[in-house]
Formats: C-alpha cells, sequence, structure tokens
C-alpha cells in the first residue's frame, strides 16, 4: 500500500469497529425489532427449566400424575414460540449484516473512486479490491451471525444467572466465583487473535493483488512462457496466507477450548456439591434440576460466547484495514466555496509560472517555470523527447494533480478554486493508451455521457470512424469487448476512445498522441473527424510524430521540464533548434523507409 496508508495505520483493537457502527443504526428499526424477536426467545428458553422442575418434583407422585400431560403441552407451547422468536431474531439480524455490507462496500468503493491519482501512483489495485471484497465479508459475520449469536448468548448468559441466583443464592456464588476465572483468559488473549487475524488478512491481500496484477497482464506472461515462475510465486503466497490463517485460526480453537473446557468444568463442580445437598434434604431433586438447567444455559452461553469473541476480533483486524483506506483524504477536492466557471465557456488556458514534481521525487521537477497561454478556439501542441513533461500538462489542466508552484486557470479561473467535477466536464481526454472497458461497445462510447441516445453514440462513432468494424460485429454495438477490450485491435480500441471525446463534446480537447494506434488508412479518416471537431474548440496536443502536428496554430517544444521553443512548423524548422533536428530525424528516417520499401 502507499506511505499514506501505512503511516496512519492504527493499532488494531476492538475500537476498529466503532466507526462502522453507524452503518447499523442507521437501521434502529430492524435493530428494535430483533431486540424484541431475542428477548421473546431468550424468555422462552428460560422458561423450560421451571417447568422441568415442576414436573420433576410434583410430576411423578401420586397427586400430580394426572398434571404430566399438561407439563409436557406447556413445554411444547413454549418450545413453539421459543422456535419462532428464534427464526425472526436471525432473519432480522443476518438480513441487517447483509444491509450493513452493502452499505459499507457501496460507501467503500465511492471513497476509492474519489481519492486523487498520487495516491493510485503507488496503491495497488488487487489489495483495494481485497479490502473491498475480503475485508467487507468479515464485517457480514460481525454485523450478522456474530451479532446473532452474542445478542443471544448475551440474554441467556445473563438471564440464566439471575434464574441461578433466584434458585440457590449458595449455589450461584459458587458458579459468579469462576466466572472472572474464565472470562480472564477470553479477554487476555483477545489481542492475540485481533493481531494474527489482522495478519492473515495482510497477507491475503498481497496474495490476491499478485494474482489481479499478472491475470492482469496474462499475455504478457504467457509470451516470456513466465507462467511456471508466477505460478510458483502465487502459490508461495497462498500458502503464506494460508499459514497465517492457521495460525489465526490455532489461536481461536485454543481459546474456545479453554473456555469450554472452565465453563463445564465449573457446572460439573456446582453439581457435584448440589448433589450433596439433595442427599442431604436441603434441596429437592426438582430445584437441583433446574438449577443444572441454568448452569448449563449460562455455561454454554459463555462458551459460545468465546467463540464469537474471537470472531470479533477478527473482523476487527478486517475494520482496522478498512479504516485506513476511509482515513485517506484525497488532496484534490473541491473548495468549500467553490469558483463558478465562467458560462457559456471559453476554452483559455493559461499557464502561470508553474513547476510540479511528484510526491515520490520531491527534488526532481518534472516542469519547471512553465508559462504560456493557449486561446479560445487555439489548437497547441507539445512536442519534445520522452521525459520532457509533456503528459505531466494534461494530468494538471485535468487537475489529477496540483502544481507545486504557480498557477493553471480556464476561462480566467485558477484551477485550485474550482469544483474538478466542473472543471473535467469542460475537457475531453483521448489517451495514448486507451482504456476500454469489459462491456458494450455502446457503453464504452457513453461512458463520460451516459444519457446519450443511441442515435448520438453511432454519429460519434461514425465521425471516428469506427461505425464500419463495429457493424461488422456480431451484435453490432451490443457486442461486449472483453475486459480492457482484449477481443479489439489498437486501432479498433482507439477509435472507440476517440467517439468516447466526441460523444462528450467538451469546449477543451486534450489529444495525446491519438492516432498513433492507426493505421495510414485509418489514421487520415481519423485525423479527419479530429479536424472536424477540433474546429471552435481548444486543443491541447501531444504528439511524437511531427507529421500530425504540422497544421496547429502554435507548436511548444519541450525539454527537461522546461519549455524551449515555441511557434510554427516552419519558424521552428527555420531556428534550427531541438525541434529541427527532431523534424530532420523523423522525416528523414521515414523517406529512407519508403525508398527501402518502394
Amino acid at each position: 500500500m502507499t506511505d499514506q496508508t501505512t503511516a496512519a495505520k492504527p493499532r488494531t483493537s476492538l475500537k476498529s469497529l466503532l466507526p462502522l457502527l453507524p452503518y447499523a443504526t442507521r437501521h434502529k428499526g430492524w435493530i428494535l425489532a430483533a431486540l424484541g424477536a431475542l428477548s421473546v426467545a431468550s424468555a422462552a428458553t428460560l422458561t423450560v427449566p421451571l417447568a422441568v422442575r415442576r414436573m420433576v418434583d410434583f410430576g411423578f407422585t401420586d397427586e400430580g400424575a394426572g398434571l404430566i400431560d399438561q407439563y409436557f403441552g406447556a413445554m411444547l407451547a413454549v418450545v413453539c414460540v421459543l422456535a419462532v422468536a428464534s427464526a425472526t431474531r436471525y432473519y432480522l439480524v443476518m438480513t441487517l449484516g447483509e444491509r450493513v455490507v452493502a452499505d459499507i462496500r457501496t460507501d467503500m468503493f465511492a471513497h476509492l473512486s474519489r481519492l486523487d491519482a498520487s495516491f493510485y501512483d503507488t496503491a495497488q489495485t488487487g489489495e483495494l479490491v481485497s479490502r473491498l471484497t475480503a475485508d467487507t465479508t468479515q464485517m457480514k459475520s460481525a454485523f450478522g451471525s456474530s451479532a446473532s449469536v452474542l445478542l443471544r448468548n448475551l440474554f441467556l448468559f445473563f438471564g440464566a444467572i439471575a434464574m441461578m441466583v433466584y434458585t440457590s443464592p449458595k449455589l450461584s456464588a459458587l458458579v459468579l466465583i469462576a466466572i472472572p476465572i474464565i472470562v480472564l483468559p477470553l479477554v487476555a488473549s483477545g489481542r492475540s487473535v485481533r493481531a494474527r487475524s489482522r495478519a492473515a488478512q495482510d497477507t491475503l491481500a498481497e496474495a490476491t493483488a499478485f494474482a489481479s496484477e499478472n491475470l492482469g497482464s496474462v499475455r504478457i506472461m504467457q509470451a516470456f512462457n513466465a507462467e511456471g515462475a508466477t505460478n510458483k510465486r502465487f502459490s508461495a503466497a497462498v500458502e503464506q496466507a494460508y499459514g497465517a490463517a492457521r495460525k489465526a485460526m490455532g489461536a481461536r480453537a485454543l481459546l474456545t477450548m479453554v473456555a469450554i473446557f472452565l465453563a463445564f468444568a465449573s457446572v460439573i463442580g456446582v453439581l457435584w456439591l448440589g448433589a450433596q445437598d439433595v442427599l442431604a434434604g436441603r434441596m429437592s431433586g426438582g430445584l437441583l434440576s433446574q438449577f443444572v438447567l441454568y448452569a448449563v444455559f449460562g455455561a454454554s452461553s459463555l462458551g459460545q460466547l468465546s467463540e464469537v469473541w474471537s470472531e470479533i476480533s477478527s473482523a476487527a483486524g478486517a475494520a482496522g484495514r478498512l479504516a485506513e483506506l476511509l482515513a485517506i483524504k484525497p488532496s484534490i477536492t473541491s473548495p468549500a466555496q467553490p469558483l463558478p466557471m465562467q458560462s457559456p465557456p471559453r476554452g483559455e488556458i493559461v499557464f502561470d509560472r508553474v513547476s510540479f514534481a511528484y510526491a515520490g521525487r520531491p527534488n526532481d521537477p518534472v516542469l519547471r517555470d512553465i508559462s504560456f497561454r493557449v486561446k479560445p478556439g487555439e489548437t497547441v501542441a507539445v512536442v519534445g523527447p520522452s521525459g520532457a513533461g509533456k503528459s505531466t500538462l494534461f494530468q494538471l489542466v485535468m487537475r489529477f494533480y496540483d502544481p507545486t508552484g504557480g498557477q493553471i486557470l480556464m476561462d480566467d479561473a485558477p484551477l485550485t478554486r474550482v469544483d474538478p467535477a466542473d472543471l473535467r466536464a469542460r475537457i475531453a481526454l483521448v489517451p495514448q493508451d486507451a482504456v476500454i472497458f469489459g462491456t458494450s461497445i455502446a457503453d464504452n462510447i457513453r461512458y463520460g455521457r451516459t444519457e446519450a441516445s443511441d442515435a448520438e453514440v453511432r454519429r460519434a462513432a461514425e465521425q471516428a470512424a469506427a461505425s464500419e468494424f463495429i457493424d461488422a460485429m456480431p451484435e453490432g454495438y451490443a457486442t461486449r469487448v472483453g475486459e480492457r477490450g482484449a477481443t479489439l485491435s489498437g486501432g479498433q480500441r482507439q477509435r472507440i476512445a476517440i467517439a468516447r471525446a466526441i460523444l462528450k463534446n467538451a469546449p477543451v480537447l486534450l489529444l495525446d498522441e491519438a492516432t498513433s494506434a492507426l493505421d495510414a488508412e485509418n489514421e487520415t479518416l481519423v485525423q479527419a473527424a479530429l479536424d472536424n471537431i477540433m474546429k471552435d474548440r481548444t486543443t491541447l496536443v501531444i504528439a511524437h510524430r511531427l507529421a500530425t502536428v504540422l497544421e496547429a496554430d502554435r507548436i511548444l517544444v519541450m525539454d527537461e521540464g522546461r519549455i524551449v521553443e515555441e511557434g510554427t512548423h516552419q519558424s521552428l524548422v527555420a531556428a534550427e533548434g531541438l525541434y529541427a533536428k527532431l523534424a530532420r530525424l523523423q522525416f528523414e528516417t521515414g523517406a529512407a523507409a519508403m525508398r527501402s520499401a518502394s
């Protein structure tokens, strides 16, 4: 995970669950109904020993023989109430757990979607998915089955203790003395269980991250015959996760064993003392039976509470991991009172003495004192060698990062003072590496404008020279293209990305090598479409192939984070600077290749 995450890592404790409690308290009606059902079920359970006592003391005598059927009938009625109330309690609590987990997952994903680019520069997507799925599943146990068992056994435990005191204060005193001996090991071992459970979750997340990364690049894995080495590494990660989980389960099993032994050993000891009182005539057999049943209820409840304690301790480890993510605050946010952007937009962009360095390399600036202005409707190309800082300009214009020095303005509004959503609504991006999602082609094109009609989607595809290959597919625009557009060629993916930008119809267009993946014929078609949509729009173009920017209004030449030249193609060639050198290399190499081919 990121430095932000590890630096803020809290100590795992039951307090980690507290930030998630509001998810349960949103549904107070469900909680009250579950508590009502729980109270009825517990009361019905605690009534059974009373009936058993009367049956033992009076049902087996000549005077009470006629009442035995009534006693059994009453017990059957109590059991019926118990069954209905228990089923109701189980349904309500388990449904509440599912609801809570669904809410947590929704909020977690929304939170992750708001975190800025600096977080994702170092985060592992697979680990985030593990937290979003595996860790939230642990919460289902904490708020569902574990909560159900916890509440039921707490009610039964304290109810049984109260009835034991009512039945025999003397024997109850001996049981109450034993309770701290049983409970103290539970509390003492809880920290160990939480730590081991946290370690197991962390190890599983690392394995998930590794699997996600490699399966996402399975073609590269197979191309380099790396399946064996990758499988070996994943197998080692899985074994490590298994070992951590086994240690956690071992700690929980030991805790459960100790708790159950102590609980029932205390019951046996008290039962022996009670038997002495029955033999001495100080207690009836029915009263002892009643006490023993309550003692068994209390002991079994305490034993199950030990298991629940272990599960809640494990959930606390997962809750701590979720809390770490929820505690991370995005550095790119909307101001408390955002500055309204000009309407209608003009699309003017101004860089005013802008400098920038990535957080991981603060002493290695990517941009150094950059200043330029793009007038509304102007097309400005940015060229230069790799690493010159061209793509960083786009990142700053879209406010994925903020400058470390200077400011950027759009239509006279500083980007740091406007809502990022309002800013990005005015920008359409065509990246060099087209991002295609595993949905239909139509859904990919309307990704930025989900309300667009089918006719608008088709029109955008036609303008991007994509309609021909889309129509040739088995299901046309409804064709699903696989994860990352795996069933499409590079050129097809790029044309869908261009269609997406066309459909957005934004006043500012950012083109990052938008035609780099196209062949000569399709490049001509798409370039014509781009030329059409670039009219009356402010356009910034990053280009490595200088042939694509010959008609730009201006060309900015960057090198080592600075603008070293500026002008038209003709003026820059005449200046005999860096641009002229790049032009000679590209055009002379291209001409030589054409002569060789002929």
